[in-house]
């Protein structure tokens, strides 16, 4: 899993169809090696980038729990913590 890739599931407000294409982008990078594919390679990295972008809604859509939403300024603010205690700030 990419490091930097952010669990998009059971947070208030919910996951925008932006941020669910920004993550499979992030995923198909990582796995390509590609910040930007050649143009040779661009349709097949454009659509790899949907097809895992499609997959991703249709899991977050379909999954269930009882747990309560979390509040995304709430767990960003857990994570800055963590970064400054493990780098500094």
């Amino acid at each position: 899993m990419c490091r930097n890739n952010k669990t998009l599931y059971n947070f208030e407000p919910r996951v925008t169809d932006d941020e669910i294409r920004d993550t499979a982008l992030q995923f198909v990078r990582k796995i390509s090696g590609f910040t930007k594919p050649s143009a040779a390679n661009e349709e097949a990295f454009n659509r790899a980038v949907d097809e895992i972008a499609k997959a991703s809604s249709t899991l977050l859509g379909s999954l269930v729990t009882i747990a309560s939403p979390k509040n995304r300024e709430v767990e960003a603010s857990k994570a800055h913590s963590r970064s400054d205690r493990r780098f500094g700030s």
